[in-house]
């Protein structure tokens, strides 16, 4: 039997010293959240999402609620997933009304039709699942609102969490918010297994955080 394991981070960036103790703690919550899935002999896409929710539902993170401001000001979030015992993922992009994109994006994997909605498709398909949405301003907080009327640039980057269970089943899950001041309809490498993504139990798991478009075009959680 495996020893189950999980691996969280808060994301890569120019982020704001008075937020350590606050990340901190986030990250701790939510390996606990995957933890206690695991020990309990729940199963690693279960035990990734599960710690990927509590960091979208932080503020402190730029996923989720403290997702940062596109260049008109809205929010747009990216999330993904993948079961590296079976190879599939689901994925979801530029989403502005689901309470928790990484759910979306598990929802996606286990319907089977699709690896990557976004947007409008993406909204209505969370609903028909019976996932919460939100008004998209639910997702603003004033930091970010600050960040964005500075002109600020990158950003804290993304959330991910990759685990493997008591049956050496791998899996991993990741969210953002982009980049501060990104062309709306702009996807990042969250939403897109094999570059921010990327679970296989012959290899290992993976979820990247840094610059975007060069993790997309290295592939680089594959």
């Amino acid at each position: 039997m495996q020893r189950p394991a999980i691996i969280i981070h808060g994301g890569a960036g120019r982020g704001s010293s008075d937020l350590a103790r606050e990340q901190c703690d986030g990250c701790a919550d939510a390996v606990a959240a995957g933890w206690r899935i695991l020990a309990d002999g729940g199963s690693a896409v279960e035990a990734a999402v599960a710690a990927v929710t509590v960091l979208e539902n932080d503020p402190h993170f730029n996923a989720g609620v403290g997702s940062c401001l596109t260049a008109t000001g809205t929010v747009e979030m990216d999330a993904s997933v993948m079961d590296g015992s079976r190879l599939v993922g689901g994925a979801v992009g530029a989403v502005s009304t689901v309470v928790n994109p990484v759910r979306l994006a598990r929802a996606v994997m286990d319907d089977g039709r699709h690896v990557l909605l976004v947007g409008g498709g993406a909204e209505p398909f969370a609903r028909a699942h019976g996932l919460p949405t939100t008004s998209p301003e639910q997702f603003i907080t004033e930091r970010q609102r600050r960040r964005w009327s500075a002109g600020a640039g990158e950003g804290p980057g993304t959330v991910g969490a990759v685990a493997v269970d008591a049956t050496g089943h791998v899996a991993a899950a990741t969210s953002t918010g982009g980049l501060t001041h990104k062309l709306p309809g702009r996807v990042g490498d969250s939403a897109l297994i094999g570059a921010g993504t990327y679970a296989d139990d012959r290899a290992g798991a993976a979820s990247a955080t840094g610059h975007g478009e060069a993790i997309i075009l290295t592939g680089l959680a594959k």
